[in-house]
């Protein structure tokens, strides 16, 4: 057969030299939007807006059994959070399903009667034939081959029934399927947009079912059928699916259509290689939202998973990913699911907002937990003391906890051996803490004088820094983990510094 068609390459970039790219996003309904599905939508999106083309959604709910009620909101709930929205198809207005486009519809279930019409054409043609085996048969036959240790696959069993037998027993009623009809000593090659040259012996293709018995298509005909009707230039999807691709290129030729440019993406694995599940990690965009990511920061991780840039840049906008993106920097092997890189780039794009957005994104997160918060004038400069320690807004109520409640040092949080405080030395550089910092006077009460102050206590007592800056912000803030000494005692003001660490000398001498 002829091979599928091939997108020409121009530069770093993928572009049609005689029409912009229509690229398609086409979840089935069964759950919560998945990650790699993330990753595929994202892809699809990106050549589209590179070539001026439309980004369209579909629906693929052809299994009834297995479609879940709400999945479809929840899934372009998901997209809407990342930032991807559909030019045409299936898309939400004002919390409701639409479909909006000239292809449609776009919800499987309301194109059947088009299926069976193409699966009409197949038969006619002798493409494809009817199939009456059991359940039972197929089972066994299946069993049968598994212990010969051969691939499963139909061993044509109705292709051999004649016309008549065929017709008179559809005229009756009988439950049957309609399968392709593989060319078994073909080859069907194509060009893959990531992998290159495929080719598979037509002998190790089975004979897809492409209409059930309840006259749903299975997905290999429906979407054949749609991705023609609607237009679509390039289908990204996962490896997954390559082995299938000959089935759909089959499909194609059989039908006198030109077929799309296919691009088979790389598996999602974790850390020790194997396929990502939800045994070992979250796999729903759903629960990422939850946990309190930033959608730019989700997104931009979500991008280089098996493609970079090739350059040394991590951060990207969606902007710059449109711009950057080609198929031709995606990688083959499979990609892993880092999670300690996706909170890397969660608290970079938390240090790239600017002071006045964090504090209004903290705020109210801080006073659900300390009401005082939101009445706080100064809470923008309290805020911008923990921006560079945080990696999720949820954390910031227990980082600025010290500012809204008096904190209840331990003694062995106060003593440190890290950084050399022990108990014996601790009384004597608390002593000179208060007594230091109480001669400061309040209008010279500065970032700049307090650590000159500081220093200056450090060395005419042979300490090093580190002893004196460590029971004074354990002092202050009664946390293992904060904004640096020098910041929080400027931030609480002179007469709170001193009168904590009264209370922890008190504290180490009960």
């Amino acid at each position: 057969m002829q091979n599928a068609g091939r997108m020409h390459a121009k530069s770093s970039h993928f572009a049609f030299p005689i029409r912009l790219m229509r690229t398609r996003f086409a979840p089935s309904p069964t759950g919560y939007l998945h990650v790699g599905g993330l990753r595929t939508a994202l892809s699809a999106y990106l050549l589209a807006k590179q070539s001026k083309g439309t980004f369209v959604v579909r629906i693929e709910d052809t299994d009834q059994e297995r479609s879940v009620p709400g999945a479809v909101e929840n899934m372009l709930t998901a997209l809407h959070w990342a930032g991807i929205h559909p030019d045409e198809g299936v898309m939400l207005e004002k919390g409701l399903i639409t479909q909006k486009g000239a292809h449609g519809p776009y919800i499987q279930s309301e194109r059947l009667e088009l299926y069976r019409r193409s699966a009409q054409e197949l038969l006619k043609s002798g493409h494809a034939y009817a199939c009456f085996c059991s359940p039972e048969r197929l089972e066994k036959m299946r069993s049968e081959q598994e212990a010969r240790k051969q691939a499963p696959m139909y061993d044509r069993t109705c292709m051999k029934l004649k016309d008549e037998e065929v017709q008179r027993r559809i005229a009756a009623g009988e439950s049957h399927v309609l399968r392709l009809k593989v060319p078994r000593n073909e080859i069907i090659a194509y060009e893959d947009e990531i992998r290159g040259p495929m080719s598979f012996q037509g002998h190790t293709i089975d004979d897809q079912v492409l209409l059930k018995s309840d006259g749903f298509p299975t997905y290999h005909l429906a979407h054949v059928v749609d991705d023609h009707f609607m237009d679509i230039s390039v289908v990204i999807r996962g490896e997954e699916w390559l082995s299938s691709t000959p089935k759909h290129l089959l499909l194609f030729q059989y039908l006198g259509w030109k077929p799309p440019c296919y691009a088979h993406v790389p598996l999602l694995l974790n850390k020790d290689r194997t396929k990502l599940s939800k045994r070992n990690s979250a796999v729903s965009v759903e629960e990422y939202i939850a946990k309190g990511y930033l959608p730019e920061a989700f997104l931009n991780f979500i991008a280089l998973l098996g493609w970079n840039p090739g350059t040394t840049q991590e951060i990207f906008t969606l902007g710059e990913l449109i711009e950057t993106f080609s198929l031709e920097r995606m990688q083959k092997a499979g990609a892993i699911f880092d999670t300690e890189k996706l909170d890397w780039l969660q608290g970079q794009w938390i240090r790239k907002l600017s002071a006045p957005e964090f504090a209004k994104r903290i705020l109210p997160i801080v006073a659900e937990r300390f009401s005082p918060a939101s009445r706080d004038k100064n809470f923008e400069a309290k805020a911008k003391l923990i921006q560079e320690r945080v990696t999720f807004f949820s954390e910031a109520p227990s980082l600025l906890s010290f500012f809204y409640e008096e904190p209840a040092p331990s003694i062995d949080l106060l003593a440190n051996a890290k950084q050399k405080v022990s108990r014996e030395i601790l009384p004597k550089i608390l002593e000179g803490l208060s007594s230091t910092l109480e001669s400061i006077l309040t209008d010279e009460w500065t970032e700049s004088i307090l650590a000159e102050t500081l220093k200056k206590l450090a060395e005419e007592n042979g300490w090093k820094i580190g002893q004196v800056l460590w029971p004074l912000r354990a002092a202050l803030t009664g946390l293992p983990y904060s904004p640096g000494a020098y910041e929080v005692a400027a931030a609480l003001g002179k007469d709170v510094t001193i009168a904590r660490l009264e209370a922890a000398k008190q504290l180490i001498t009960q």
